[in-house]
């Protein structure tokens, strides 16, 4: 791997007078950092310098000793994410294998009160990779590029809104992802699963400027004579040049693929879908219209019933403005609301079971076959539409009028789902919100408001490289099944011999 990071930088690089600068910011033991170096100076005449910093004891003098034996290496000691040891420096070449899957909450408050701007937004507390490469792009300067390397989840966890889709969607938005390349899996001697080299490049050749690169590398390997723990494989030099020649090459190929950046991105569309019962009605259209405070006309959001009873199975409930209790049980009136009364209606689920309100002049309940609520009166049973019964309890403390006590309220409602719909993108705005509103009229059948949209972006190898297994022919299978069959009745007549 550290072979192939250098291939990939001295691809990039030329011969200058100029000193490159060469970063790490997880150097462990200095392997990456001066293995890259070492490689670059095989290459180029150019002079190098190596900075690294590690919080590992350990690591760290391995490295700090090697650095003696280098021309003005700088290594130091210390937490890159909460003090940057080179704060004040830009870097031509960043290198970095940050570690997998490790939390940052025992220095949370200090990344979550970092004052330098280098983290945009923070992703999940269990997993820091993507800390460490908001501070590396950071540390570029105005024509740098780095290689970093990560798992798999740094390419889509996080759903569109999420701090790691708004990481990515920044990276791609400032068009510094050049290409991601998937590498074999057994590749590390600590671990066996997929992983993936980020190229950065702020210097992108105009061809390959708003464009992504992803190349497929996993099948490009070979396998070591002899494990040594988990690396079972390694990309081997011819590999390692092939691959370099795709990057360099910047086209389609039977395992790279070019894509505009924004075929990465994706619409989270939420809508607000009005449910309908079999006849296609609503409880909405019984909802009366009222002025807000801006004089704008809006249905009111629910129908308040004065309920006499409320009826579900063997529990009946006919008192709803409550004041006492029992003491011995409950410590106030609003503990009793809150550990009795509260339980007792969150029972009354109008779709789990008959739930029947009676008022003074009608009955109501919900018709599950029909999915709509029915009001009976005077012997007549009218079909309301789709919505909710909904019985709530509320703890009211004691005004000048009246004492304290347990209000039990039932009121029926419009029944709306808030829901999301994941939309293709579009960079042009008006196309894409066309695309958004064709989807919407060819998917969606139920009435609905749109809500908020929010753009995400994910990386993902398997959707754009996945190759289904190839299906054996039907005859072939019916011939070996025919000939196991033919092996099975031979037996049989030895057996029965």
């Amino acid at each position: 791997m550290i072979a192939l990071i250098s291939e990939i930088i001295a691809s990039k690089i030329e011969e200058s007078d100029t000193l490159l600068k060469i970063y790490d910011c997880t150097c462990g033991g200095g392997n990456m950092l001066f293995g890259v170096e070492d490689r670059i100076n095989q290459k180029f005449k150019r002079l190098t310098q190596t900075y690294g910093q590690d919080w590992n004891d350990a690591l760290y003098a391995l490295a700090k000793i090697e650095s003696r034996f280098r021309p003005d290496s700088k290594i130091e000691h210390g937490n890159t994410l909460v003090d940057d040891k080179f704060d004040n420096e830009e870097f031509d070449v960043v290198i970095a294998n940050p570690p997998y899957g490790v939390s940052w909450a025992g220095y949370a408050k200090d990344i979550q009160n970092d004052k330098t701007g280098r983290f945009k937004y923070l992703p999940s507390i269990s997993d820091g990779q993507l800390l460490f490469m908001q501070h590396l792009i950071t540390k570029l300067d105005s024509v740098g590029m780095g290689v970093v390397v990560h798992n798999g989840s740094t390419l889509f966890s996080g759903d569109a809104g999420s701090a790691e889709s708004n990481i990515r969607k920044w990276m791609l938005d400032s068009d510094i992802v050049e290409a991601v390349i998937q590498l074999p899996t057994d590749e590390f001697f600590n671990t066996g699963i997929y992983t993936y080299l980020w190229v950065l490049n702020k210097n992108k050749q105009t061809p390959h400027k708003n464009k992504v690169m992803l190349i497929n590398a996993s099948e490009k390997f070979k396998p070591l004579q002899k494990s040594k723990g988990s690396k079972k494989n390694e990309v081997d030099e011819l590999s390692r040049l092939e691959i370099v020649a795709t990057l360099s090459a910047y086209q389609d190929n039977d395992y790279a693929r070019v894509f505009d950046k924004e075929f990465f991105y994706f619409n989270k569309q939420a809508i607000m879908l009005t449910n309908v019962d079999e006849q296609g009605k609503s409880f909405e259209a019984h909802l009366p219209m009222k002025e807000d405070k801006f004089g704008v006309l809006k249905r009111v959001s629910s129908i308040e019933l004065t309920p006499t009873k409320i009826t579900q199975g063997e529990v009946v409930l006919s008192e709803f403005s409550i004041t006492k209790y029992d003491a011995t049980q409950y410590a106030s009136l609003d503990n009793y609301c809150a550990d009795g009364i509260k339980p007792l209606v969150a029972q009354f689920d109008y779709k789990e079971q008959p739930l029947l309100i009676t008022t003074a002049d009608a009955k109501y309940y919900y018709d599950a076959d029909q999915e709509t609520l029915i009001k009976e009166a005077d012997g007549k049973k009218e079909a309301l539409g789709c919505g909710k019964i909904i019985v709530s309890a509320s703890y009211k403390k004691a005004t000048k009028k009246l004492a304290e006590r347990i209000e039990i309220s039932v009121e029926l409602t419009a029944d709306y789902q808030k829901d999301y719909e994941v939309v293709a993108f579009h960079k042009d705005a008006a196309a894409n919100q066309a695309a958004i509103e064709a989807f919407m009229a060819r998917y969606i059948s139920k009435p609905f408001e749109y809500l908020e949209n929010v753009v995400g972006v994910e990386l993902n190898f398997n959707k754009i490289f996945y190759q289904p297994e190839k299906l054996r022919d039907v005859s072939a299978i019916l011939g070996e099944l025919a000939n196991i069959d033919l092996q099975l009745k031979l037996l049989e007549q030895e057996i029965l011999l």
